[in-house]
């Protein structure tokens, strides 16, 4: 079994693989004190749970955008699952060819969407991550990264908004019965989430005019099926893209 573990800056997602067949995925906070000790206990148990037994697991391979927790991560690998762990960076023969000037600026997950988006998905592509920040990466047909842009997640934006606003309280995330707002509440509802999608959708319409090509747009992270009701643009919501992408980076390297 393969254990492909993609770690972001608010949540760590471990998926279990049997060939192409996931068999568990689980989502846990990302902290940087947490021990190699604490997540083998972690991930048995959730195994244990599910009537999977850890020891199966031969092979891993982890795409991180927080550097403090690799160190913890390879111990892991090395003490309780006895496997040399493979840790996605820009240098990984990923397939992906990385176009822009520095490639080393260009995190593990975007690298890893990016595969997975091309397998499965071909043709020019947008794809949108809705995570800690939202991130829009360009990939072309011939499997070339161009480039792309990085904002505020929704989560963060809504935060700042409610910490620096003594008068505005925090909403639940549901469709307003109005985009003109009757209430705060529907107001805050309204700018939220049309907000966000028109900001996402223009984003994109930009990227299509600068590029001149009419790509697919690809979204996943925790917040994309929310946001993609209220956008235009975004035709596949697939939230086990990442994970995804890491099986198939291992299919090549491992």
């Amino acid at each position: 079994m393969l254990l492909a573990i993609d770690c972001g800056n608010t949540h760590m997602v471990l998926g279990v693989y049997e060939g192409e067949h996931l068999l568990g995925c689980w989502r846990l906070a990302s902290k940087i004190d947490r021990t190699e000790d604490e997540y083998f206990v972690q991930l048995s148990q959730m195994m244990d749970s599910c009537g999977m037994d850890w020891r199966g697991i031969d092979a891993m391979i982890m795409g991180s955008v927080v550097p403090s927790v690799n160190a913890v991560m390879r111990r892991f690998a090395e003490k309780y699952l006895e496997v040399e762990p493979v840790f996605v960076d820009h240098r990984t023969d990923s397939g992906l060819a990385i176009r822009i000037g520095n490639p080393a600026e260009v995190g593990a997950d975007r690298i890893i969407n990016g595969v997975a988006a091309h397998i499965l998905y071909g043709g020019d592509l947008i794809v949108v991550d809705f995570g800690t920040a939202t991130t829009c990466d360009c990939i072309t047909a011939g499997g070339e990264y161009i480039g792309g842009a990085i904002f505020p997640g929704m989560e963060i934006s809504q935060r700042a908004l409610f910490s620096h606003a003594a008068r505005l309280a925090n909403v639940p995330l549901e469709r307003p019965a109005h985009i003109i707002g009757q209430s705060t509440a529907e107001c805050l509802q309204s700018g939220i989430l049309w907000g966000y999608a028109g900001m996402v959708d223009r984003m994109i319409e930009r990227m299509c005019e600068e590029w001149g090509t009419t790509p697919r747009i690809i979204a996943t992270g925790g917040l994309a099926a929310t946001v993609a009701e209220y956008s235009d643009h975004i035709e596949v919501v697939d939230d086990e893209l990442t994970l995804e992408g890491l099986r198939l980076i291992y299919q090549r390297v491992g």
